[in-house]
C-alpha cells in the first residue's frame, strides 16, 4: 500500500463516521509524522499528543524523499482546546517472544492497541512496528495479547479461529518479511482481563 492509498482509507474513514467533507475540513487538523528511526517517532508521537493530537493511522514503507519510514497521521478536532490526555508507546522488535512480552507489560500499564505496521528500520532491520495509546486520567479496560505469527495462512486461520474460541478478538495484521520468520503473517489479538 502507498501512501495515496493510505490517504485515501483516511478520508473513507472519516466519512465513515458520520462527517461530510466540509465537517472534516473545518473541524480536524491533521498533523503527518515520518521518521526511519523508530524512537524518534514515540518521542514525536508524544509532543503532537501534547499540542492536541491523536493517534490516527500508521503506515511503514518507501516514500519518495525519507526512505524508508513509518508514517503517522494524527488529527485533532479544532474545537477542542488545551494539551491531549493521551501518551503513546511505540513498541518495535524483530523478535516474536520479545513483541509479545513487551506487548503485554504495555498493556499491564494501560496502554490499548492502536495500530501495526512492518518496516526497514536504520539500526533494527525488518521490523514489526506497534503503535499504543493510553489516557492516564481514565478508567482503561486492561487486555491480555496474543501476538500470532505463521508463514502460511492456513496456519494463521487455524489459529485466529483458536484464539477466538478462547474469547480473543482480533486487532490488527500485517504481512511481510519481518526476522520474526521471514515472509510472515503477524496477527494481533486481545481479550479483557
Amino acid at each position: 500500500m502507498n501512501l495515496h492509498t493510505f490517504a485515501l482509507i483516511l478520508c473513507l474513514s472519516a466519512s465513515s463516521f458520520g462527517m461530510t467533507g466540509q465537517d472534516a475540513r473545518s473541524s480536524c487538523e491533521y498533523k503527518l509524522l515520518a521518521t526511519n528511526k523508530t524512537s524518534t517517532m514515540q518521542k514525536e508521537l508524544n509532543e503532537a499528543a501534547g499540542a492536541g493530537f491523536r493517534f490516527a493511522g500508521v503506515m511503514g514503507g518507501e516514500t519518495a524523499f525519507g526512505g524508508s519510514e513509518v508514517v503517522v497521521v494524527m488529527s485533532r478536532d479544532q474545537k477542542t482546546s488545551g494539551n491531549s490526555r493521551f501518551e503513546y508507546r511505540l513498541l518495535a522488535t524483530s523478535k516474536t517472544s520479545t513483541m509479545q512480552r513487551e506487548l503485554q507489560e504495555a498493556a499491564d500499564g494501560g496502554f490499548e492497541y492502536k495500530g501495526q505496521t512492518v518496516f526497514p528500520t536504520t539500526f533494527g532491520g525488518k521490523e514489526v512496528v506497534v503503535i499504543l495509546e493510553r489516557n492516564p486520567e481514565a478508567r482503561t479496560v486492561r487486555y491480555e495479547y496474543k501476538l500470532l505469527a505463521t508463514s502460511k495462512t492456513s496456519t494463521m486461520q487455524k489459529e485466529l479461529n483458536e484464539m477466538g474460541a478462547g474469547g480473543f478478538d482480533f486487532v490488527g495484521v500485517t504481512v511481510g518479511q519481518t526476522a520474526f520468520g521471514g515472509k510472515e503473517v503477524v496477527s494481533i489479538l486481545r481479550r479483557p482481563r
